[in-house]
């Protein structure tokens, strides 16, 4: 590793990692954005260079090609299109960050649904030249409807239209209207917006000299300052338990810790809780975790919590501290899918909803509209929801199951249905409403 590309110091331990969902349209740039940031981030090994830019000499490319930087997949490399999301770590000085690199064309959407249902922010890249097409649309619409915090829209290519102040302004005019149209329920995400050349790195992690008339932040500098849910202390807590722990131990016969990962807000000794969905209460009588016993254990952490009371809790059971807002308790449900299977829903098929650690039986009572993801409208009918698809729908459930609404918390309002007989996800779901 050459010392200007040394990234074994960087990132601040103490800062969350950001998770970051990147997706656009095909030749939109987005590989060469994210090449880019790496390149500029000096969060690149100097063989991954290297190699790189003697694959662009041997492709005849007269500058060094950074597209092939995270292409990484052979069939990738060869058809010159990202097929599947791809998981990559860099660092800067300031943070830590998570990219979940998702293909561009239609026929994986759903791959966009893997990437966009994890992410703190939704990187979203515009062609300057060509506006905002279906696929552009199709990736706002998905970030939307998963209620990804922040959107991050990139104007791309503004050296290939003169690098003009009226086209980034007609196409930030363009992506606020038609995300303000979405039908989708909850506060809408915070929305910035960049005028950028990828290929010569204006306004990506250096300021750009060529349009002073963009005061705002480079986007690396506006990632590396955004907040994640997991900062937020003051959510609902929410703690699914995913295991009992009785270790077969003679010298501990009482020992009975619930394991789990507290999914949003925080946990502290001395909670009352209630175990969901049932009504028994008890009280929070120590956290465990590798490092001993804490006070409080906030979002994201795993532990072993032990109550004061031998109460009931089993798998799948949630609980959730009497100072918290409670989730609804339903056998019935108002859903977002986003269809993932090849195989189109079915009337009367019956289903496994996977909510957290708990599974429950359900079938889809009805087909309530088809999300036009081109117009940004919710579309009346009953017709078989199909791979990419995206619908809302009415949910039977055949046990109680307690659900927040997606918009509010996404880990307790989303699921998975899968296909009972097989083990195949067929679609991923968001809670709307009970």
């Amino acid at each position: 590793m050459t010392d200007d590309h040394d990234t074994t110091a960087l990132g601040a331990p103490d800062v969350p990692p950001l998770r970051v969902a990147t997706a656009g349209s095909v030749d939109d740039g987005k590989s060469t954005l994210l090449g880019r940031i790496l390149f500029d981030s000096k969060a690149l090994m100097s063989d991954q260079l290297a190699h790189v830019e003697e694959a662009s000499r041997r492709r005849g490319h007269a500058r060094t090609d950074l597209a092939l930087l995270t292409d990484g997949l052979r069939s990738e490399r060869e058809q010159g299109i990202t097929i599947d999301v791809a998981w990559r770590y860099f660092a800067t000085p300031r943070r830590r960050f998570v990219l979940a690199d998702a293909p561009g064309h239609v026929e994986y959407t759903r791959n966009m649904v893997t990437a966009a249902s994890q992410a703190d922010v939704a990187l979203v890249l515009v062609d300057a030249r060509a506006g905002l097409l279906e696929q552009t649309r199709r990736h706002l619409f998905i970030a939307r409807l998963l209620a990804v915090p922040a959107l991050a829209v990139v104007v791309n290519k503004m050296d290939l239209v003169g690098w003009e102040h009226a086209v980034f302004a007609r196409l930030r005019d363009d992506v606020t209207t038609y995300l303000a149209r979405l039908p989708v329920p909850g506060s809408p995400p915070h929305v910035s917006f960049f005028p950028v050349s990828a290929l010569h790195g204006d306004n990506v992690a250096t300021p750009s000299t060529s349009m002073p008339w963009f005061d705002g932040p480079t986007l690396v500098h506006h990632l590396e300052a955004l907040t994640t849910e997991g900062e937020d202390d003051g959510a609902p807590s929410r703690f699914p338990v995913q295991w009992i722990v009785r270790p077969n131990d003679d010298a501990r016969p009482d020992y009975r810790g619930l394991a789990g990962r507290v999914s949003s807000g925080v946990l502290q000794r001395g909670d009352e809780v209630r175990v969901f969905p049932g009504t028994t209460r008890s009280r929070v009588r120590a956290i465990e975790t590798m490092d001993g016993e804490l006070d409080r254990a906030a979002a994201g952490l795993s532990c072993v919590v032990h109550l004061e009371d031998d109460v009931a809790v089993s798998r799948g059971d949630i609980l959730v501290p009497s100072r918290s807002r409670e989730p609804a308790v339903v056998t019935e449900l108002v859903a977002d899918l986003a269809w993932v299977h090849r195989s189109p829903s079915r009337p009367g098929e019956t289903y496994l909803v996977k909510h957290g650690t708990r599974e429950v039986r359900a079938r889809i009572e009805e087909i309530l509209a088809h999300l036009d993801v081109e117009g940004g409208a919710a579309l009346p009918g009953d017709a078989p929801i199909a791979l990419n698809g995206l619908a809302r729908v009415k949910l039977r459930l055949f046990e109680a199951l307690p659900v927040d609404p997606y918009a509010e918390l996404r880990a307790t309002g989303s699921f998975l249905l899968v296909d009972p007989q097989t083990g195949a996800t067929r679609a991923a779901g968001m809670a709307r409403s009970s």
